[in-house]
């Protein structure tokens, strides 16, 4: 064989050897974490604002999140576009609470997304039933598909609640990206901790208000209610765009009398037109309850804190607390 053959020989083996010596680096690299973003982050993609607020909390600078719902867009009437089931398909974590949009349970069910976080199985759902179908307590569904058992979705609104998914987020987001464990860890705890501070501004606030009914055009607030021990009366149940019938408005009236109601609630992301009806029809005031599905440019606040402290002040006031 002649030198030049050898030298040859001897390149391409070098060559051949890089090659394989890279395949492996880039092989053991990419097995070194579950993110998936092209700067090495946990990829998580959120059903809408709630879910995409705790995985921001919790995620850090270690979590690229984005969500499925765009502000000011009514959550429950989200469609889902291919490109945001390529979203899903090319997610590490996703985020959702089932049967509050249908056409996400759809897409998340069919997305190849390893770690599929349900919200509505980190806490304990319950029925609440309001507007056209009776009273708090009783049980029902409304207008939505809120689970098998007509649960109210709305969980975020109890801060408690809130706590326990955002322990259950936390511990998922360890388990996909164990590299970062203990950071993810520790912003759960600092995020439970600030949920703690709220909701004993709530209990503070409100335990000693001389009134407890408050009206409202969407039935969000059953789990905030029962929490702090208020009656919730929704005009026209959980669907915040359905008509209350005359008989339900007459009977809206003669309880605002009965209960010295002051206001009438609505909220950021639907018609005010019927609380105005009644309010005016009455008499009375109305003002914002947000039911946070979604943060816009109208709403009392920047981020899940501070709306819901508006939230707490709007009742006040109502309730005869201020």
């Amino acid at each position: 064989m002649s030198v030049m053959n050898v030298r040859r020989l001897i390149s391409a083996t070098a060559l051949a050897g890089a090659v394989a010596l890279g395949a492996t680096a880039l092989t053991a690299c990419s097995g070194a974490s579950a993110a998936g973003t092209a700067d090495g982050k946990l990829n998580v993609v959120a059903s809408f604002y709630p879910l995409q607020f705790l995985a921001e909390q919790i995620g850090g600078t270690h979590a690229e999140v984005s969500s499925l719902t765009k502000p000011g867009v009514e959550p429950h009437d989200l469609e889902i576009t291919p490109r945001q089931t390529a979203r899903l398909d090319e997610s590490d974590v996703v985020l959702y609470l089932k049967s509050l949009q249908p056409a996400v349970d759809k897409a998340v069910e069919q997305a190849g997304t390893k770690t599929k976080v349900d919200a509505a199985e980190l806490t304990t759902m319950e029925v609440h039933l309001e507007g056209e179908e009776g009273h708090a307590e009783e049980g029902g569904d409304h207008g939505h598909d809120h689970g098998e058992a007509g649960e109210d979705p709305h969980v975020w609104l109890d801060p408690v609640k809130y706590a326990e998914i955002a322990k259950g987020v936390g511990k998922a987001f360890e388990k996909a990206d164990p590299a970062h464990a203990a950071d993810y860890k520790k912003n759960t705890e600092a995020l439970v901790a600030k949920l703690g501070a709220l909701d004993t501004e709530f209990r503070n606030g409100l335990k000693a208000v001389p009134g407890k009914t408050f009206i409202t055009t969407h039935s969000a607030f059953g789990y905030l209610a029962e929490r702090y021990g208020l009656d919730q009366e929704g005009i026209a149940g959980v669907d915040p765009e359905s008509e209350p019938s005359p008989a339900r408005m007459k009977e809206l009236q003669a309880l605002a009398k009965k209960e010295k109601v002051t206001t009438v609630f609505f909220e950021t992301l639907a018609s005010p037109k019927t609380a105005d009806t009644l309010a005016a029809d009455l008499g009375l005031k109305t003002d914002v309850l947000d039911p946070l599905e979604g943060i816009s440019d109208k709403s009392q606040g920047k981020d899940y804190f501070e709306v819901m402290r508006a939230n707490l002040n709007n009742l006040e006031k109502a309730l005869g607390a201020k």
